[in-house]
């Protein structure tokens, strides 16, 4: 389990606070506490309350005027329950044959209780794989993390080719449309429009073509090019 930055074992809720900080801030960028309360649903005062405790425990440092940043430590625990949560998520769908709509909320239990046993036989029964369900990078056992894809769909221009790498994982509604639509981890596309004044963007999958809105688009990271060039 993740230790905080005196060698103690960390609580189900210093961990959700610690993740929940890497997620809105990375391991170098400082989160306003008012955005960390909305992503944990929580109110501004009790948030301001928690961050002074993960003070204390040596897991964020306070930044003047723009909220706090995880420490070193910070960043080693944030890892660590990230890196339970995709393994967890990684091994219910391919052995317990969850699909990958249904796994966040049970994934946010196990991240809690894995020890570092289980967590090697899981991660050695899967392969050690790079990536869960949804495309997002499994960090390594030493806190490496693969680069996050540098594009998402929105940014490309029309006519580009891609392929979806990866998908987030907060809304079971949103992945079974995405399922539906075929856009998924490893999924080719081309855009075949995009208008002014935010219209939505055309996309051609597997020979069908789909509207996509510019708010779905901006969470789909991709990848390119998708065919590399050859020489002549």
């Amino acid at each position: 389990m993740p230790l905080d930055g005196r060698g103690r074992h960390t609580t189900a809720t210093v961990e959700d606070y610690v993740k929940s900080i890497y997620h809105l801030g990375g391991s170098d960028h400082p989160v306003a506490t008012t955005d960390l309360a909305d992503r944990l649903s929580v109110s501004a005062a009790g948030t301001s309350h928690k961050l002074r405790q993960l003070s204390q425990l040596g897991l964020v440092e306070h930044v003047p005027y723009h909220g706090v940043r995880l420490t070193s430590a910070g960043v080693r625990a944030a890892l660590e329950v990230i890196r339970h949560h995709r393994l967890a998520e990684q091994f219910l769908v391919e052995i317990l044959n969850y699909t990958w709509d249904e796994v966040h909320d049970d994934a946010e239990l196990l991240e809690h209780v894995m020890s570092e046993r289980l967590e090697a036989r899981i991660a050695a029964k899967l392969g050690n794989p790079a990536h869960d369900p949804h495309g997002e990078p499994i960090p390594t056992p030493t806190g490496h993390v693969a680069q996050t894809p540098p594009q998402r769909l929105i940014d490309l221009p029309q006519g580009a080719k891609a392929r979806i790498r990866q998908v987030n994982d907060r809304d079971p509604a949103k992945l079974r449309y995405l399922a539906q639509l075929g856009l998924i981890p490893g999924a080719e596309l081309i855009v075949l429009h995009r208008g002014p004044f935010r219209e939505p963007l055309r996309v051609l999958i597997s020979g069908q073509e789909h509207v996509i809105s510019l708010e779905l688009a901006a969470e789909l990271g991709v990848e390119q090019p998708l065919f590399p060039r050859t020489s002549a």
